[in-house]
């Protein structure tokens, strides 16, 4: 949708508006039309936009790099294939510097979550018309394609590793030693309500931070974006490219921040001197 077409306040909402699917008050299931209609759907609602991009940007990262792993040669080894290893080395050294414990699933987890972060902060660089103006052509009201601007996906992430920061700490400590992490530092037994209050908000900040800080920085970057298409076109391209190439290392650094933050977490969690 060319931002001609609309006011600029409208032409903002617009864009940061998910395509939202839910059940309606009056009891029917549909495609919220509106600001006003997606909030009345309540918590239930899907972002349809999010998970979609978010499948499709993950299916693609699983088929190309399970098909340089079955192509794979050491004779004649293709430029894919030594891109691929690139990005795996890159992995292996960041687990083996920050992860003391033995986990075959930490590795396999930071690359994971380093592509996929990189893949769906990517669209971020994708002009912000091209694609809501494609799909409004065939009927879709709204579409957000960066799903690290909602936040919704980064907090599902975040939640899911918080779930295993729990796992392995009661797996690799004990139910008693996980509990006694939580009550009994960092001042003793005699403090424990004081130990516990500092302990438990130092582990809840854990997935907070992760989930707010990725999209805290694609948000800022993403409005950036659609304030620049405000402008003439003989002005935006002269300030979006430059913004582009600096936005370039935005979108790999929240990926190596996010990464980096899911090792050490899992570090924590695997860490039984205390």
């Amino acid at each position: 949708m060319a931002s001609g077409e609309l006011t600029s306040g409208a032409y903002i909402k617009h864009h940061l508006q998910n395509l939202t699917y839910g059940k309606f008050p009056d009891g029917h299931w549909g495609f919220a039309h509106s600001a006003a209609e997606a909030k009345e759907m309540g918590f239930m609602a899907v972002h349809v936009d999010t998970l979609g991009v978010s499948f499709i940007l993950g299916a693609l990262f699983l088929f190309f790099f399970a098909r340089a792993a079955k192509k794979a040669s050491i004779d004649a080894p293709s430029g894919f294939q030594n891109f691929v290893e690139s990005i795996v080395d890159f992995i292996d050294e960041n687990v083996r510097g920050s992860f003391n414990g033995k986990n075959p699933m930490v590795a396999p987890l930071a690359l994971t979550t380093f592509v996929w972060i990189v893949l769906m902060n990517t669209m971020d660089l994708v002009p912000v018309d091209w694609l809501p103006s494609l799909f409004h052509a065939m009927g879709v009201d709204y579409l957000k394609v960066v799903p690290t601007t909602d936040p919704n996906a980064t907090f599902g992430m975040s939640i899911g590793i918080f779930i295993l920061i729990l796992y392995y700490s009661v797996k690799e400590k004990g139910l008693g030693g996980f509990v006694g992490e939580l009550t009994l530092h960092p001042f003793g037994k005699w403090m424990l309500p004081a130990n516990l209050f500092l302990e438990g908000v130092n582990l809840l900040a854990k997935p907070v931070s992760l989930a707010l800080r990725l999209f805290g920085n694609m948000y800022a970057g993403e409005m950036i974006f659609i304030l620049i298409a405000l402008l003439p076109f003989w002005i935006q391209w002269s300030l979006s490219l430059p913004w582009a190439i600096f936005h370039i290392l935005i979108v790999l650094l929240q990926a190596f921040i996010f990464m980096t933050l899911v090792i050490v977490y899992m570090d924590m969690a695997h860490q039984k001197e205390h």
